[in-house]
């Protein structure tokens, strides 16, 4: 019972962390899950809170959701990553993990350059994008903040990126969970505890809403630069231990 009511309150903190920045409730939660429920249940739990999470961050922010930005991301980002849950066994996570962890990294002076001389990837660059994150999503264990990037260079910020980051991830997570199921990987067991872990990040996304509305743009870009940084450094250290 401790156990589960540690795995809670880190999950209402996380949802707190997501809902100002828009991503990094996995990257928060995952360690905690690897070590009360194993890596084979962690995956699929952190899937089911994880569209429940995204949901939350939709449903607060609904009016501000760029539809087409999201629907250019995901016509191509669903199907990748059923893919890449499909092919979950059959790659090296250690190996990919690092490379993300030195490319979260690496955006954060490309993102400011990006930002200065105005760059922006239209829709059927945004669509591109989807696929390669979209598969890394059904691969790995957390890849939101590689959508931190493709999102913002496309002009979204603040509440509109939280929105449109979300709706994108929500459906991605589905197709992964869909997959899941269809390798028996999700019992009934596994599901509630997703659901538990859920709901935890749910209250927290919509109490970060309120830290949100008070957050300058110059804050808000410092703690995406914060969560690439953190994020590089934590899936680098996965890597090599």
């Amino acid at each position: 019972m401790t156990s589960y009511i540690f795995v809670l309150l880190v999950g209402l903190v996380a949802g707190v962390v997501s809902g100002v920045i828009g991503t990094g409730s996995s990257i928060m939660l995952l360690p905690i899950l690897v070590y009360t429920f194993g890596p084979k249940q962690a995956v699929p739990i952190m899937a089911v809170a994880a569209v429940m999470a995204n949901l939350a961050r939709v449903l607060a922010w609904w009016r501000l959701v760029d539809w087409r930005a999201f629907a250019a991301y995901s016509v191509t980002g669903i199907p990748a990553a059923a893919l890449g849950a499909r092919t979950l066994l059959a790659l090296p996570s250690d190996l990919i993990n690092g490379f993300l962890g030195l490319f979260f990294i690496t955006m954060i002076p490309v993102r400011h350059w990006l930002a200065k001389r105005n760059f922006r990837l239209r829709l059927w660059q945004l669509a591109i994008a989807g696929a390669g994150i979209g598969f890394l999503t059904g691969v790995v264990l957390s890849t939101g903040p590689l959508s931190v990037p493709a999102f913002t260079a496309h002009g979204l910020t603040k509440g509109a990126f939280i929105s449109t980051e979300a709706a994108s991830s929500l459906f991605l997570y589905i197709s992964k969970l869909v997959t899941f199921g269809e390798f028996g990987a999700l019992p009934p067991d596994i599901f509630f505890k997703g659901l538990l872990v859920g709901a935890s990040l749910m209250a927290g996304t919509f109490a970060g809403k309120i830290v949100m509305l008070k957050l300058s743009e110059r804050g808000f870009q410092h703690l995406l630069d914060a969560l690439l940084f953190c994020s590089g450094l934590s899936l680098i250290w996965a890597a090599v231990h």
